[in-house]
């Protein structure tokens, strides 16, 4: 199915980033019962992590698959992390790797990173500091027939590859999973869906086996239902928003995997389906 879109008036800008050190230290975190622990986090080159994987139960904080980017000026970083979008073909520029091809898998909001899948043979040359060019396009990306849907985050590519169906004026889009915006936590209140993400909360034994959390996979598109992404993170009875897990869970109290926003809609004109197919690494591997 082809829907139409003014992709043709996209531009693609060069952006880019660094392979970025981990982030961790002696200070414990705390988590949701109040113990104290150590675990890695996030940022660095994870070797055994990949979109596809169960993102849950690691022993880990918010772990992200793949490679982790950002760039050196804090400045540079904002337009880099804004204006990547989930699929956009990402190149290594230097080290051992040069010339070696990926893609944009999701950003990270809070550290601000971007988060890029490399073939492991391409992890295995890649070194802290490598360059990452980014061949940035879809943020002013629009569904000219559906003027109701935002879309955030979203590039051409991904877009091409949903399992997407139009039925009585509205969109049917293909989940993983879906979860309910009462669940939300980390990042509500943001004024923007464009540079990062916000997090399901799983902690509730009885919500996670209603919905299937304990499944999630790095790269699932999943449906949050009354969450309205348009603009930043809200909730909003009716509102559908359609995203993708990006990092892994968390035992800190209002925080879990992370949903980065492709589409939003504050009245229902967007509805999920279930479908076990939906994920990045499906659509591109």
């Amino acid at each position: 199915m082809t829907l139409r879109t003014n992709v043709d008036k996209l531009p693609i800008i060069s952006v880019g980033g660094v392979v970025w050190h981990p982030r961790g230290g002696a200070k414990a975190r705390i988590s949701v019962d109040g113990q104290a622990f150590w675990v890695p986090s996030v940022a660095g080159v994870t070797y055994n992590a990949k979109i596809g994987d169960n993102c849950m139960g690691w022993a880990a904080d918010h772990l992200e698959p793949g490679v982790s980017t950002r760039h050196k000026d804090n400045s540079h970083n904002e337009s880099y992390l804004m204006l990547s979008c989930v699929g956009n073909e990402a190149i290594v520029k230097s080290g051992d790797a040069k010339g070696e091809k990926g893609f944009v898998t999701g950003k990270h909001g809070g550290c601000d990173h971007v988060i890029i899948y490399f073939p492991e043979e391409t992890l295995e040359k890649l070194n802290i500091d490598d360059n990452i060019g980014v061949k940035a396009t879809g943020q002013g990306f629009a569904l000219l027939d559906y003027p109701d849907i935002i879309l955030r985050n979203m590039s051409p590519t991904l877009l091409s590859k949903m399992n997407i169906k139009e039925e009585n004026g509205k969109l049917k889009v293909g989940v993983a999973k879906m979860a309910p915006a009462a669940i939300m936590g980390s990042g509500l209140g943001s004024s923007s869906s464009v540079t990062g993400d916000y997090d399901i909360t799983a902690f509730d034994e009885g919500m996670v086996k209603e919905y299937g959390l304990d499944q999630l996979r790095f790269g699932d598109i999943v449906a949050l239902v009354d969450a309205d992404n348009r603009h930043g993170y809200s909730y909003r009875s009716g509102a559908v928003s359609i995203g993708v897990i990006v990092h892994g869970d968390s035992a800190i109290s209002g925080h879990g995997p992370g949903v980065c926003t492709l589409m939003s809609a504050k009245i229902p004109v967007i509805e999920p389906f279930i479908d076990d197919n939906a994920n990045l690494a499906n659509y591109f591997l």
